[in-house]
């Protein structure tokens, strides 16, 4: 329990409004669940505000919601798209009681909320912060832009936040108390993190490196490497023979991988590697969607561990900040050396938000009413402009228009809609069950499918966001209606699909100002031969 502020009779009178102010904002500091209560009715409040309102944010949200019906209903030809498994059947229950895209949504951006407080129970406990000090952090955190920006789609970065929070607990317990039951612990969360996303392979080499200098002998003993290894491999064998039921290859999976490593064709903004050093990319991010306190608070620090270890010679001791930092700066340090995204330090936000917090605490102190009262306001203030920018840069791109665009198609066609969408399957979750919606990733793609039965094209600015060349054929057509939709001329979403693209920060910041120019994101054209209402 916090113990209470000192008598406010100090001869120093400048510090005595902070010290009421502590008083306060947390008369009630003797309850903790209270206060973390409401923190996290607060968080849960701005990652759900508007969802209802906004359609899943890019290609990959609905061609995962599409494979998540196909799964529920014994469909498993899709099942290793990505290479997560795991995501299409934790969320196949879901498909059994309803297909509306929403609940899929709601409960994804329900799970980034458990992960990050569970990240704040660990370092509460690790720590002993004060109720009122989680409370702060999870709010801190919580507001963080890309953190709601993604919990806004359906992908499995939730729950890879979740599970790696697993991952990140286990094997710090591992470390501070070896054993090989330990291990096998976090062997476990690494398989089930695999299960879900491909991209904890990135974790490998963070945990490799954290148990070498602090790991000891343990994992490198024949018998423990041995079992280590069965653990990781069950989910292969498992899933593989789940998918060689549904007729699905049994390296499917692995052949993902494969790809990841080999890349075949170029996408459609004719994209191929994985390979871009831009050391600077994540940091203008850093400092020009999250909070402004990060960056510099995260360098005096650097600068700190390095003055004070670096003369030494030593590495700091194994303490839950250090070992974040490990983790947060590996991260980054990776993530520089492949193409970027936001996303590609997902699991990396909440630890910074962590960091930063923890060092402007120690920065103030919390021993006295005044550091209390000092990093109450600065972290409050700086949760303030988080969510000023979470306005900005996501509540002001909504709502969505494609449900008026399938409103009409419906109102105009008595049979079965049948439409091209370009470089987007953003109509397809407002559609119904007997309508259909094939993508054209090129004009040549464009120009072969309308061959077909299909009677429009929606020319969907998508094509914009993901890089690919213009749909020439249809220049000259007129539409037969129009509607804007904000959140195809978002600067997150023309970020986030700067690794389908190639492009560095700057010019893929330029094209979004090209392109929200343009008053209307979505054209609808018939196609020759269409029936007319």
């Amino acid at each position: 329990m916090t113990p209470p502020p000192p008598c406010l009779t100090s001869k120093t009178s400048i510090l005595r409004p902070l010290s009421l102010l502590y008083l306060v904002l947390f008369p009630f500091r003797a309850s903790a669940f209270w206060v973390l209560l409401l923190a996290l009715l607060a968080v849960v409040a701005v990652r759900l505000h508007g969802l209802a309102h906004v359609a899943l944010p890019d290609y990959d949200s609905v061609r995962n919601w599409q494979i998540v019906r196909e799964v529920a209903h014994g469909d498993l030809r899709n099942l290793f798209h990505h290479g997560s498994p795991g995501f299409s059947l934790v969320y196949a229950p879901v498909a059994w009681l309803t297909a509306d895209y929403r609940v899929f949504q709601h409960l994804n951006a329900l799970v980034a909320v458990a992960a990050l407080l569970w990240l704040v129970q660990l370092v509460r406990q690790e720590l002993r912060l004060a109720g009122w000090e989680a409370a702060l952090l999870l709010v801190f955190a919580g507001t963080s832009v890309f953190l709601t920006f993604s919990g806004r789609d359906f992908t499995p970065g939730s729950w890879s936040l979740l599970l790696f929070v697993g991952l990140l607990r286990a094997h710090y317990q591992r470390l501070r108390q070896p054993g090989p039951a330990a291990l096998l612990r976090v062997a476990v969360w690494l398989a089930a993190g695999l299960s879900i996303n491909y991209k904890f392979l990135l974790t490998l080499p963070i945990l490799l490196l954290l148990e070498l200098l602090h790991g000891g002998r343990l994992l490198w003993q024949p018998h423990n490497l041995g079992r280590v290894v069965a653990v990781l491999l069950t989910p292969y064998v498992l899933l593989g023979g789940l998918g060689a039921v549904g007729g699905v290859p049994w390296y499917r999976w692995e052949a993902v991988y494969y790809n990841l490593v080999f890349p075949g064709a170029s996408n459609a903004a004719s994209r191929a590697g994985h390979l871009r050093f831009d050391g600077l990319y994540y940091l203008r991010f850093l400092w020009d969607f999250e909070s402004p306190v990060l960056l510099p608070v995260l360098a005096a620090g650097l600068a700190v561990l390095a003055w004070r270890y670096g003369r030494r010679r030593q590495l700091p001791s194994l303490a839950l900040p250090w070992y974040l930092a490990v983790w947060a700066g590996c991260y980054l340090a990776g993530m520089s050396l492949l193409l970027k995204a936001p996303r590609g330090l997902l699991l990396a936000y909440p630890l910074l938000y962590v960091l930063a917090f923890l060092l402007l605490r120690q920065l103030f102190g919390t021993s006295k009413a005044t550091g209390r009262a000092l990093l109450a306001v600065v972290v409050g203030f700086a949760g303030l402009l988080n969510l000023y920018r979470v306005h900005r840069e996501i509540y002001a791109y909504a709502p969505t228009r494609y449900g008026q665009v399938a409103a009409w198609l419906h109102q105009h066609e008595a049979r079965p809609v049948r439409v091209l969408s370009t470089v987007s399957l953003g109509l397809a979750p407002f559609l119904r069950d007997a309508d259909t919606v094939a993508v054209a990733m090129s004009d040549a793609h464009l120009r072969e499918l309308r061959q077909g039965r299909y009677r429009y094209v929606l020319l969907d600015a998508a094509w914009q966001v993901a890089g690919a060349p213009p749909f020439s054929s249809l220049a000259g057509q007129t539409p037969v209606a129009a509607w804007p939709e904000p959140l195809l001329v978002s600067p997150l979403l023309f970020l986030e699909h700067s690794e389908y693209t190639g492009l560095g920060y700057a010019p893929t910041l330029a094209r979004q100002r090209a392109a929200r120019l343009d008053s209307l994101q979505l054209r609808l054209y018939r196609l020759p031969g269409g029936i007319r209402p």
